[in-house]
């Protein structure tokens, strides 16, 4: 049953729903190709730390959007704009131009995940978005149609729409999901500082142009696959890899001594998920992460340190 909100007098039909960040286990780059992107292989796992969207329909056909941090993030506010350039925003406007839909609706974001951390907050909001304001529109769409909405806002938006594990190919939006034993468990180092995905692609293509970088033709690491098949959390510590490690600490030097604290508190291994400069380690248990997050706090080489587990849910509804 649809939630009511009652605004003088006038019931609006309210949705709720979240999606998760992500960590990439593994990440291949390929050249820069003609269409101005690179080819990539990944491995996604969805985590626990949560984006949650509130779609509450208005009959005037505005947009508005507003913003919340959850309490483990509450001393990490970061500039987000709340205008058109936010991608719930461009979700709410991709679903109605797709449908034909001229009501509004407002918006309203929890932030769980952390801003500009190779984390997909903002694809997790997107996702959400998507299926809040097609509930809350009443559109009847399938996955498959919310699915095609995801890949025309970004790369990583189909990921947290499907969440749980899955190779990405592609631009990282060709899914296939992974099969996985067990749970995976991690901290992550975050930073107030956030790095731009495309200006860390673009320092990628300049330590290629000087020979610091060889690109190959990508290609998902069939250790990883193994390792999270077997549910082996040393086997998938050993093997976790990211090509875009070097072009974040080419812009981001301070990030080495993040991984060097983090490679010295008896992590299973260590990553940058995504284009940084979030710095993920792997843990034995829940247990683990949480002394491993104390020391990563202690060292004061972070930040903000969270911990979560994987894999998780894709975009659900919570209310509606």
């Amino acid at each position: 049953m649809t939630a009511d909100l009652a605004i003088e007098g006038v019931a609006r039909r309210r949705v709720r729903a979240r999606a998760s960040g992500k960590v990439n286990l593994h990440l291949s780059v390929g050249p820069l190709a003609d269409d101005g992107y690179h080819p990539l292989a990944t491995v996604f796992q969805a985590v626990d730390l949560y984006e949650t969207v509130t779609a509450t329909a208005r009959d005037d056909g505005a947009i508005t959007l507003t913003m919340d941090w959850a309490p483990h993030l509450k001393d990490f506010a970061s500039p987000v704009p709340l205008d058109e350039t936010n991608l719930a925003w461009k979700a709410a406007e991709a679903v109605r131009r797709a449908f034909g839909i001229v009501d509004g609706v407002d918006l309203h974001i929890l932030k769980g995940v952390p801003v500009a951390g190779g984390m997909a907050g903002g694809s997790a909001d997107a996702a959400a978005a998507l299926l809040a304001c097609a509930e809350v529109w009443d559109c009847g769409v399938t996955r498959s149609d919310l699915h095609e909405l995801a890949a025309g806002l970004g790369a990583d938006v189909p990921f947290c729409l499907m969440g749980h594990t899955a190779i990405g190919l592609g631009r990282g939006e060709q899914l296939s999901p992974a099969m996985t034993h067990g749970e995976f468990h991690w901290v992550f180092a975050v930073q107030h500082s956030g790095l731009s995905t495309p200006t860390v692609f673009e320092r990628f293509d300049q330590m290629v142009e000087r020979g610091q970088i060889i690109p190959t033709d990508p290609a998902v690491n069939t250790e990883v696959m193994a390792a999270l098949i077997a549910g082996d959390a040393g086997r998938l510590g050993a093997a976790l890899s990211n090509d875009l490690k070097a072009p974040a600490l080419d812009l981001a030097p301070g990030l080495a001594s993040v991984i060097e604290v983090m490679e010295s508190t008896a992590t299973l291994g260590v990553v940058i998920s995504g284009s940084g400069p979030t710095v993920a380690g792997l843990a034995r248990s829940r247990q683990h992460a949480l002394a491993i997050g104390a020391m990563i706090t202690a060292a004061g080489v972070a930040d903000v340190v969270v911990t979560a587990s994987g894999p998780a849910a894709g975009a659900v509804l919570l209310e509606r």
